[in-house]
C-alpha cells in the first residue's frame, strides 16, 4: 500500500494520525519503534532484552524451564558437599542461598578461602563470590554458575532424594576447564535445604571449606557413593 504524500505531510504536521496498518508500514520502512509516535520522548526507555525469550531461543528455553516451583526447589539456604576439585583427599562443604526475583530463580555463594589459597588465588570476597541461575529440567533442576566477569563456569544438576529425607537433593557438578588441567572436572554432589534456620546456617558457615571424609555427614556420604565410579 502506497501512502499519499499530502496525507503523509498531514501526519508530520500533526493534523492527522495514521491507521494502525499504515503506522506499521511507516515504522517498518524507517526501522523505528512505534512508541516514538505513541509515547512522549522523555518517557521512552530502552527496550529490555530477555535473553531466554530472545526470538532465536524462543521455544527452546522461555518460560517453561525458567519457572522453578517452590515445591520443586524451595528458596532459602542450602548446605552442599562434594569431593574437592583440587584435592583428592578432601571434600568441599559450602553454603549457598537461593532466591526468586523477577520470575527467575537465582543462587549465590562464596568459594572457601582455603581452596583459593591452595590455587594461589585472591581470597577477597569479590573474587570468592559466585552467582548463577536455576532452571527446571525433566528430572530435576540445573544451575549455571559463574564468578564475577569470569570466562569459565560450573554446571550443576540436582534431583530430589525422596527415599528417606525430603530436604536432600543429589546430583553432580562439572567445571569448564580443559582436560589437561589437574584435578576433577566432574563429581557427585549433595544439597541439603536448611531453609531459614539461622542456627544451622551459621553452623554451616563456620564449617565451610575443605573438610576430611570423617567430617562429611554419614547420609551425605552414602549419597555420594564414593565406591562407585562417576559416569
Amino acid at each position: 500500500m502506497r501512502i499519499n504524500r499530502t496525507q503523509f505531510n498531514r501526519y508530520l504536521s500533526g493534523d492527522s494520525f495514521p491507521r494502525p496498518d499504515i503506522l506499521s508500514q511507516i515504522c517498518q520502512f524507517f526501522d523505528v519503534d512505534a512508541r516514538i509516535l505513541l509515547e512522549p520522548i522523555n518517557e521512552l526507555k530502552a527496550r529490555e532484552i530477555d535473553l531466554l525469550n530472545h526470538p532465536i531461543l524462543s521455544g527452546f528455553f522461555g518460560s517453561e524451564p525458567v519457572h522453578v516451583d517452590e515445591r520443586l526447589f524451595p528458596s532459602g539456604f542450602y548446605r552442599f558437599v562434594r569431593p574437592s576439585f583440587i584435592d583428592d583427599t578432601k571434600f568441599a562443604l559450602g553454603l549457598v542461598h537461593v532466591k526468586r526475583a523477577s520470575g527467575y530463580t537465582f543462587v549465590r555463594g562464596f568459594e572457601p578461602r582455603e581452596a583459593l589459597r591452595m590455587q594461589g588465588l585472591s581470597t577477597h570476597p569479590q573474587h570468592r563470590e559466585y552467582r548463577g541461575m536455576i532452571m527446571r529440567q525433566e528430572e530435576g533442576i540445573m544451575a549455571i554458575v559463574s564468578h564475577r566477569n569470569s570466562m569459565s563456569c560450573s554446571f550443576n544438576f540436582l534431583s530430589q532424594e525422596t527415599s528417606f529425607q525430603s530436604n536432600l537433593w543429589e546430583g553432580y557438578a562439572t567445571r569448564t576447564t580443559r582436560e589437561k588441567v589437574s584435578g576433577r572436572r566432574a563429581t557427585r554432589m549433595v544439597y541439603e535445604h536448611l531453609g531459614h534456620d539461622m542456627a544451622k546456617v551459621m553452623q554451616c558457615a563456620r564449617q565451610s571449606g575443605l573438610i576430611s571424609r570423617e567430617d562429611v555427614p554419614p547420609f551425605h556420604l552414602r549419597l555420594l557413593r564414593l565406591d562407585q565410579e562417576f559416569r
